[in-house]
């Protein structure tokens, strides 16, 4: 080993074990209620042994907990706050009205769908993107194009050497990009401005060929044409993920997340463990162990992924590209990207690579986004052609999905959005900076967006975190903020609409404090000199709630048709924004991921919101979702999506069981037809029974395991899930609409309904489908080339009208007369 590998070694060991002693010493530290006290050193050490990935023993007086998110992921609240404002609302003959009213929903007729037709490899390429991933003769030697952005390409040759002037090179580099351009039939190859010259030619002809060496890549093993629509505006199928990190390799400053969702050479280069990982094998890495209660684990990814990514392995890479077109050719139309960071976390870890800024970070992750969608889009073939489409507004969404790509919306969750956040209780922000920002970010392309995340700021209050994790974030609000969250008792009486429980210990005397806390101040500055009062006992509700600039945050979404998520809220905060939405008649709102609260899903829907449940285990899924079906609102379309949070520290769905009865079999057929293999990646095979959702591209999988689980159940409830499930990006798309100004259906609503006549009055030959909408609300069909409204004519309250498009997609008739 050099001189120089030994540094960094060190360098990086010594990053490692500060690290454990950052989230050890954040682990022991007590937060305020009520009362005087701190912990002993015996509770430090247990702590550091957790942090350690040792055994776990708690300390006395703590109160039953969980000590990671796995234990969290199947509760239908993950806030868990308590209290009787926080109680499901809702009747046993309400639930038994909305469960009636979704199965009224699935009987309605299904839109019409196409194969969207493979797109013939031309035996000359048509353009300078043409070659993406085929296999063309090139001055007589068969050769792979592997592109590394739209139009510059790896020249993968039969021996697995890369192309390069002069020669042949074992690995891929800056040498071996080549940019191509036309020229007449021929192409030219340069690279740093000098042209590729071989057997005397520096302009080729391509053709079409065999013989070449693959590039290494993870499959797909999806088979069959995607779905799509019959016309750009007609309801759409698939499903709809409301919430994940896709770009959360540059948060926490870019050294916590081990790999990356692509990588210009592909998956060898994008699916690698972090330096600190590798250089330790394993064992320095300190996060992991703490998140996943393992020990150490293999650092190889690519292509062995012997230890990650799994279900608990929360710092490695989930939603690489090619997973998520899996997801995508498994019948995923909608995806929601949210931009992720915590300041004082990425301050705190010791290595990293990006600035801890909130809003530099969520910038830099924007960019990304597209730099992404550039990427997959040379995959496929040139501009446009890729499945994975930005879209900015419901009717671009709408036509992506019936073109049968995926529709991505860019949103926001990040601690201290726009720089609000809270110095002993003053805000850092005011409204003028929220008004810029929130202009800025919508440029970006941003369109759904939480107030808060792990800390109090200027917004709002924070639910929280529970048991270790919530000690860790708690003593990084305290340095962020300058104080503890204000958790106070309450008394819940359905035992789980509470907000997250924190770790009581028992009561010490100030020495052992000032000894601890001297020494944990060496690592947090601050904290040396803090006095902790312990909390009371549980029940624990934060007493912070939403501020004057939090409603003027949430009038500003509304403002510019963005989608508010009350996810992460304190019960108190988001009792409170529920309000402000009810009070403004606003409909874009979403809970993304069970961040919220029984006594807030209702007043979602009511409000004409969707929900997005955490997806987490297969079986606790579905109950979840029979829990959702007796909240649905009859006034909207139903469907339900779920939010992955992949990448974002929450872990995913574990796996029931190679030998359970009724298991997933494979090949199975997925939504639209396809039939669904078991996925390769390297030399992994996986398998939902045994893997679960080990990474993205097992959702299709797994919500084939929903089926089985809920028909396990209830027969039929399997046909029922999968139903909802299909519908979700419609009814996202639905609400979308609504948040952007359409009115709803006048079916579902008769107040809605105009007579026949003014129908005829407001709806012209001519006019498009969003101009229709614009004048008489949603259509309550959508089917093929029609749109289905109700109207009123004489005494009759509910005649149905029927508006007809044409070929080009405008107004041709409307009756009846």
């Amino acid at each position: 080993m050099s001189p120089l590998a030994r540094r960094s070694r060190r360098r990086l060991i010594w990053s490692g074990t500060v690290a454990a002693a950052v989230v050890a010493s954040a682990l022991v530290v007590p937060t305020s209620g009520s009362g005087a006290g701190g912990v002993s050193l015996a509770d430090a050490q247990e702590a550091r042994k957790a942090a350690m990935g040792l055994p776990h023993q708690d300390p006395p007086g703590t109160p039953p907990h969980t000590h990671n998110d796995p234990a969290t992921k199947n509760l239908v609240s993950r806030a868990g706050e308590t209290g009787r404002l926080t109680q499901d609302p809702t009747t046993a003959a309400e639930r038994t009205a909305a469960a009636a009213y979704v199965e009224a929903e699935r009987r309605r007729p299904d839109p019409k769908l196409r194969k969207v037709p493979a797109t013939p490899r031309a035996k000359v390429p048509p353009t300078r993107y043409a070659m993406a991933n085929g296999c063309y003769r090139l001055a007589g030697e068969p050769i792979y194009f592997k592109p590394t952005t739209l139009g510059v390409y790896l020249l993968f040759d039969k021996k697995r050497r890369f192309v390069v002037a002069g020669g042949r090179a074992a690995e891929p580099s800056k040498a071996a990009e080549w940019t191509v351009r036309k020229v007449g039939r021929k192409f030219t190859f340069s690279n740093a401005g000098k042209r590729l010259s071989l057997r005397g030619k520096s302009s080729f002809a391509l053709r079409l060929t065999k013989g070449c060496a693959r590039y290494p890549e993870s499959a797909i093993d999806i088979h069959g044409r995607p779905f799509a629509g019959v016309t750009p505006y007609q309801e759409v199928r698939g499903y709809v993920d409301g919430h994940t990190h896709g770009m959360a390799f540059e948060f926490l400053g870019g050294s916590v997340h081990c790999g990356r969702p692509w990588h210009k050479y592909g998956a060898p280069y994008a699916l690698r463990d972090c330096p600190d990982h590798e250089l330790t094998k394993g064992y320095g890495a300190i996060l992991e162990t703490f998140f996943s209660g393992g020990l150490g684990h293999d650092p190889v990814g690519w292509p062995t992924f012997k230890d990650w990514p799994a279900p608990n392995s929360l710092t490695h890479e989930g939603t690489y590209y090619r997973w998520l077109e899996r997801a995508w050719r498994g019948g995923q139309r909608l995806f929601v990207n949210l931009l992720v960071e915590n300041n004082k976390l990425c301050q705190v870890y010791p290595l990293k690579r990006n600035s801890c800024n909130d809003m530099d970070s969520i910038r830099l992750q924007a960019r990304d986004m597209y730099r992404m969608q550039d990427y997959i889009d040379a995959q496929a073939g040139g501009p446009g052609k890729g499945f994975y489409r930005i879209v900015k507004n419901p009717f671009e969404a709408r036509r992506v999905i019936n073109a049968g790509k995926m529709a991505v919306v860019m949103g926001i969750e990040t601690s201290i959005p726009f720089g609000c956040t809270i110095k002993l209780g003053r805000p850092q922000c005011d409204v003028r900076d929220i008004d810029r920002q929130l202009d800025q970010v919508r440029k970006m392309g941003v369109r759904q967006m939480e107030l808060v995340n792990k800390f109090d700021n200027a917004l709002s209050g924070v639910a929280g975190d529970q048991g270790e994790t919530g000690v860790i974030v708690n003593g990084a609000n305290f340095l962020e903020t300058g104080s503890f969250w204000d958790m106070r008792h309450c008394e819940p009486k359905d035992g789980e609409s509470h907000d997250n429980n924190q770790v009581a210990f028992p009561n010490i005397g100030a020495e052992q404090q000032d000894a601890l806390f001297g020494a944990i101040g060496k690592l947090f500055g601050a904290l040396g000199t803090a006095v902790l009062p312990l909390y009371p006992p549980p029940d624990h509700c934060n007493s912070r709630g939403l501020t004057t600039l939090g409603e003027f945050t949430i009038r500003g979404l509304a403002k510019r048709h963005m989608i508010f998520d009350p996810d992460h809220m304190s019960v108190k905060a988001r009792r409170a924004a529920m309000d402000q939405i009810e009070r403004m008649h606003y409909p874009g709102v979403i809970s993304s991921h069970s961040w919220a609260t029984p006594d807030a899903y209702p007043r979602v829907y009511r409000a004409g919101g969707f929900i997005t449940p955490y997806a987490g285990d297969s079986t606790g899924f579905v109950d979840k979702w029979r829990r959702h079906v007796g909240w649905a609102d009859k006034r909207y379309y139903w469907g339900i999506g779920f939010g992955a949070d992949i990448n974002g520290l929450g872990a995913q769905g574990d796996p029931r069981g190679a030998k359970v009865r009724n298991k997933v079999t494979y090949p199975f057929r997925g939504l639209g037809g396809v039939k669904v293999a078991r996925q390769h990646a390297g030399k992994r095979v996986y398998d939902i029974n045994k893997d679960g959702v080990a990474q993205y591209g097992l959702y299709p999988d797994w919500v084939q395991d929903l089926t089985k689980v809920a028909d396990a159940r209830h027969k039929g409830d399997g046909r029922r899930i999968a139903d909802d499930m299909a519908r979700g990006a419609e009814a996202y798309l639905q609400m979308w609409e609504r948040a952007v100004g359409i009115a709803p259906d006048s079916c579902r609503n008769p107040r809605l309904r105009k007579p026949v006549s003014k129908v005829h009055r407001l709806v012209r030959p001519g006019m498009t489908p969003v101009q229709v909408m614009r004048k008489v609300g949603q259509p309550f069909t959508r089917l093929g080339s029609t749109f289905g409204i109700c109207a009123t004519r004489g005494t009759k309250s509910n005649v149905r009208v029927t508006i007809r498009f044409g070929p080009s997609g405008r107004v041709t008739e409307v009756t009846p007369r």
